[in-house]
């Protein structure tokens, strides 16, 4: 899709969307529209139109079709994508191929290039479906064919700014819309091998190092926790390490670890089948960690990230790994499994300690969908964080409220630490009591970190998949991935 930026009021294509505030200042909006455009019908349309958030309503001209958008009161950069996303979906049947969208009257202020990220990054979004595996051809998007023009008009001064906004906000759509397609996928189509090869493939694609390590290179380096969770898999285990360096100086290193649990039945500790289905997305944390690695090597930031994805499934066999046994893992710690359900902080354990070992970033990042209790806590509006770390954890609860990727602190008090004491192991993987589950995890996870002064844990179980208007069951939100990147721009940023 080209996408073109002009202060030209008069080369308009035929469609334009106006987007606009409704904190009572859209009367002047609405003025400026009319006068501009000449539209006749002012009083219906003051009457009918209260700019609410993706409120829509078309006005049609002598030569042209108007969609006003309503952005609701005081939007903030997610609103404005879910505004623009929410109608490049539902009026895919209308919208044509050249579009425009008219910013001039969107009284956004000192955000307005923020509103040219936002909306080219809605409009994308919504050509996004989710029919991976259909046999029917559900036909492209308007914006997906060849003469597709996206025309976005801003006031001189900001065309340069916009250009580049516009050109972030594709490649991170882009990134996104790949995201979508792994967390969607089922298990039969994502195993482990598959995600090693979606991080080899945007590898080579986009030039960073990458190396995926074989079974019996796990065996071989002593990745003891993510080989017993792949015991009861027929399929073998994947060990992503993913390193982007710049070409200048980098600013700092930070590590990433994701869990990568294609599918988890929850082993012989084995989860109730009502909602087992939706377990094809016990990978979100891997998902975000492959689309920020790929989008920090696209942007080329001045920032060394190493990110490192553990794989596997997590089955029921004769040879699952059972309750009450003791396993070993890659920082020499012993761990008694007391539920073969609590298996994602087992292969993080190793993940990290690996991480910390041979990379000993300045900043060690993980996200997890790791726990149900984090979806009891904040239902799927927002994630936890726990941080060993004031400053890092406050700079991505900041980023978060930015990106919309909400994140809220939990404590890592020691008072948690009898959760994770076992009698015969030197931890174990759970507390075995009905609460507190999140923050036992962390502390699980603490354990591992070799006492790594800046650390946090995301715990993403509520936000990776959800409901939406976009597809008729839980459907992947790609958290995390715009989260990061921003926090490493903004890191980029304040080390320079």
């Amino acid at each position: 899709m080209k996408i073109i930026i002009s202060n030209q009021l008069e080369q308009h294509p035929d469609t334009i969307i106006v987007p606009v505030i409704g904190n009572g200042a859209h009367e002047a909006t609405l003025d400026a529209i009319e006068k501009h455009y000449d539209i006749k019908a002012a009083a219906a349309l003051r009457q009918d139109f209260k700019a609410e958030h993706a409120e829509v309503h078309i006005v049609y001209t002598a030569t042209q079709r108007l969609y006003l958008l309503g952005l609701g009161t005081k939007p903030s950069f997610t609103d404005v994508i879910r505004a623009l996303r929410s109608l490049s979906y539902k009026y895919r049947q209308k919208l044509p191929a050249q579009l425009a969208v008219n910013l001039l009257h969107s009284n956004a202020g000192e955000a307005f290039v923020l509103w040219v990220e936002a909306a080219v990054t809605g409009l994308l979004l919504g050509t996004y479906r989710i029919g991976l595996f259909k046999t029917t051809d559900t036909g492209l998007h308007p914006f997906q064919q060849s003469d597709a023009s996206l025309t976005i008009v801003v006031d001189e001064a900001h065309v340069p700014a916009a250009q580049a906004a516009a050109t972030k906000a594709t490649v991170v759509a882009e990134t996104q819309m790949r995201i979508f397609d792994l967390v969607n996928a089922p298990s039969n189509k994502k195993v482990p091998t598959d995600l090693a090869n979606w991080a080899a493939d945007s590898g080579k694609r986009y030039n960073y190092r990458v190396e995926t390590w074989s079974k019996e290179q796990i065996i071989a380096t002593g990745l003891h926790a993510l080989l017993a969770v792949n015991q009861g898999s027929n399929l073998p285990p994947s060990f992503i390490i993913m390193e982007y360096v710049p070409k200048g100086k980098p600013t700092c290193k930070v590590g990433l670890v994701g869990k990568g649990v294609t599918f988890d039945t929850g082993g012989l500790s084995i989860k109730p089948s009502a909602n087992m289905h939706l377990m094809k997305s016990d990978m979100g944390g891997a998902a975000a960690v492959l689309g920020a690695m790929e989008l920090v090597a696209r942007l080329q930031l001045q920032v060394h990230v190493i990110g490192i994805i553990p794989a596997t499934e997590n089955s029921v066999d004769s040879r699952s790994v059972k309750p009450g046994d003791v396993i070993g893992s890659y920082s020499g710690k012993t761990i008694e499994v007391i539920d073969t359900d609590a298996e994602g902080r087992l292969i993080l354990a190793d993940a990290l300690a690996y991480m910390v070992k041979h990379f000993n970033p300045d900043y060690l990042i993980d996200l997890a969908t790791l726990t149900g209790s984090t979806v009891r806590t904040f239902g799927y509006h927002a994630a936890a964080i726990f941080s060993n770390n004031d400053q890092l954890c406050e700079a991505l609860i900041r980023t978060g409220e930015r990106t919309g990727e909400l994140l809220w602190r939990l404590p890592l008090w020691d008072a948690y630490k009898d959760d994770i004491k076992s009698d015969v192991a030197d931890v174990r993987n759970f507390s075995g009591r009905p609460v507190g589950g999140a923050i036992s995890a962390a502390k699980f996870l603490e354990a591992f970190i070799g006492e790594h002064p800046a650390w946090a844990h995301l715990d993403i179980a509520g936000v990776a998949l959800t409901d939406s208007e976009f597809s008729s069951q839980k459907s992947a939100t790609a958290y995390g991935v715009r989260l990061l990147l921003e926090f490493l721009f903004e890191l980029e940023k304040s080390t320079n």
